[in-house]
């Protein structure tokens, strides 16, 4: 479902959310914690049941160079060159056992998704000691059981928080209200009861669903007193006698002590009202110097956003590189201060906030207050695709077609994703950044559409979306820029001229595709001159076929994106690039065979 913030949220200027983490006091540490994160590793591949198989042929721990961990499937580290894990992602892999205590020692953690695997056991009650930075939790679709511990309020950089489809039972900690960060929020499927958290963000019905003992907030009231029960007429005639001579009692002996303590209630009360300011005038404090803090380091790492560190810009603001006091960077975009970028600005956050994969830019953090709208993002130090293709020395063809399956399986795994499919909607070789193994990142998520795929109503426009005119109208239109972006990567032009390429080739016939000839004029005239005759000419007609399937002009004649990455999944197997650590889930697999029926 299209996330639409509400008017609270969009109307704050004077509240700073967040740089989740305690990201100052957690990056500011020069040690690695190379020997503790592989612990954490061998710990959690130890402790769980792996039925698939799938950790013990990805996680190899016989290797001994710097940032081995980081290939691991679902490992994303905060560098590609060291074994420090940022987020552990092991959703859908159909692990067993409980929750792996040994999560502790992945000491600098800050995402963790073990969604829809088949875990049980309870949920530990020191959670907040063993993850005293999680900004994202989702235990979401397992059989947890038990109550859910009242230590998770002291997880006090919890953005996102997922524990439905599970056998929860008791109450819903009444302290968890106390998370100002958390933006997302659901328990629904379980059996808990009792009321619901009073919490800063306001939370709709649907993420406490299903949960017949729950009232308060946005569900039904809870009842004040339990409901009437029959009486006899001669036990009511003799309770209410009864009841008045107590009454009786009650009311003279009140207003007796009243009498002897009145003197000293009054000073009770100013002291206890004191008492209640200064707790929250000192609460305030804190606010107010946590924001200064903020705002005062990022302009700090950055040199107060100095032109020297500028290292992109666009439409909606200049991204800026920001150096650390231990040597390591972040990538900080400063939006433009117009109220008109706010709606960007909370769906970049929405989108990256719920969506973690290899190949989409991980978002660390976020700020904001009265004059600054601030993104952090973990930097990615090999720039654009775009500049690689047009101001670098020309890439191989191998690394392109890793580039063209990178970026394939990033739109086919936001298209398909089992809990909130998502379109780009602005896809362009400038917002895809190359890491240093030339693994590519999606990035530039501000005007992105999303969808819950099990309803159809979308909130930004207030329209009934259909799921044909989803697919056609939004999705098919990634498949048709990603196709743009193919021939960028074959032609070596810009986009504009691109263009041109698509009509050159769209006279070649379709038989000259499959059956090669290097007399094809339309070729030599329009394919980048460095990756022809090496051997790959075959391969690069075959890359030309797709991408002028994607670029056709009915969107029903397009490929998807999961038909496309598969497609050149297999060419990348002939070069080497094995795909394992990114397999399709089995729900992807499934949603794959609905999409050929």
């Amino acid at each position: 479902m299209v996330y639409t913030p509400p008017e609270s949220f969009m109307q704050e200027t004077n509240m700073s959310l967040f740089i989740h983490l305690a990201l100052w006091s957690l990056l500011v540490t020069a040690a690695f914690t190379t020997e503790t994160d592989i612990a954490c590793l061998k710990s959690i591949k130890n402790s769980l049941e792996d039925p698939l198989n799938i950790l013990k042929s990805s996680w190899n721990f016989n290797n001994s160079t710097e940032g081995f961990l980081c290939y691991f499937k679902g490992v994303d580290c905060w560098h590609g060159d060291e074994n420090r894990v940022l987020n552990l992602n092991l959703t859908n892999m159909g692990l067993r056992g409980n929750f792996p205590r040994g999560i502790e020692n992945c000491t600098s953690i800050t995402g963790l998704y073990l969604s829809g695997n088949q875990l049980s056991g309870t949920i530990p009650s020191d959670i907040s000691k063993k993850l005293r930075f999680l900004s994202v939790l989702d235990l979401s679709n397992n059989n947890i059981s038990g109550e859910i511990p009242r230590s998770l309020a002291n997880c006090t950089y919890l953005n996102v928080l997922r524990l439905n489809n599970n056998k929860l039972t008791g109450q819903i900690p009444a302290e968890i209200g106390l998370l100002n960060r958390l933006r997302i929020f659901s328990v629904s499927n379980n059996l808990l009861s009792g009321p619901v958290p009073n919490f800063e963000f306001v939370f709709g019905a649907d993420s406490y669903a299903n949960n017949l003992g729950l009232c308060g907030g946005p569900l039904d009231p809870c009842l004040r007193s339990p409901p009437p029960i029959e009486f006899s007429s001669t036990f009511i005639t003799g309770f209410v006698v009864g009841y008045m001579v107590a009454i009786a009692l009650v009311l003279y002996t009140c207003f007796w002590l009243s009498v002897q303590k009145g003197s000293k209630k009054k000073p009770i009360e100013k002291k206890t009202k004191k008492r209640r300011e200064t707790i929250v005038g000192r609460r305030m404090d804190i606010i107010k110097q946590n924001n200064q803090s903020n705002i005062s380091k990022i302009c700090e790492v950055t040199s107060n956003f100095s032109k020297q560190n500028v290292i992109g810009s666009g439409n909606m603001g200049t991204m800026y590189k920001a150096t650390l006091p231990n040597g390591w960077f972040l990538a900080i975009k400063k939006l433009h201060n117009s109220q008109g970028f706010m709606k960007q600005f909370v769906c970049e956050i929405m989108t990256l906030g719920r969506l973690r994969h290899s190949n989409l830019v991980p978002l660390i953090g976020f700020c904001k207050d009265k004059k600054e709208m601030l993104l952090v993002y973990k930097y990615i130090s090999n720039g654009t695709l775009y500049d690689w293709l047009h101001h670098a020395n020309p890439i191989d063809w191998t690394l392109r077609i890793k580039v063209a399956i990178g970026i394939a399986r990033g739109l086919a795994w936001i298209h398909y994703n089992p809990h909130v499919q998502t379109a780009h909607l602005n896809l362009t070789s400038k917002c895809i950044l190359l890491d240093q193994k030339f693994e590519p990142k999606l990035s530039n998520f501000g005007g992105a559409l999303f969808i819950n795929p099990n309803e159809t109503q979308s909130t930004e426009d207030h329209f009934i979306v259909n799921r044909d005119f989803w697919d056609i109208g939004f999705v098919k239109k990634d498949v048709h820029s990603f196709g743009m972006v193919l021939l960028e990567i074959i032609t070596g032009k810009d986009p504009d001229r691109t263009v041109k390429s698509v009509s050159i080739f769209n006279r070649i016939p379709k038989e000259s595709f499959t059956d090669f000839s290097t007399s094809s004029s339309g070729f030599y005239d329009a394919i980048e001159k460095c990756i022809v005759g090496q051997g790959n000419d075959g391969e690069i007609f075959q890359v030309l076929r797709i991408a002028c399937d994607c670029v056709q002009d009915v969107p029903e004649r397009r490929p998807t994106m999961l038909q496309v990455y598969r497609t050149l999944r297999t060419i990348g197997e002939r070069h080497g690039l094995a795909d394992d650590s990114d397999l399709l889930s089995q729900t992807e697999i499934a949603m794959f065979r609905f999409d050929m029926k």
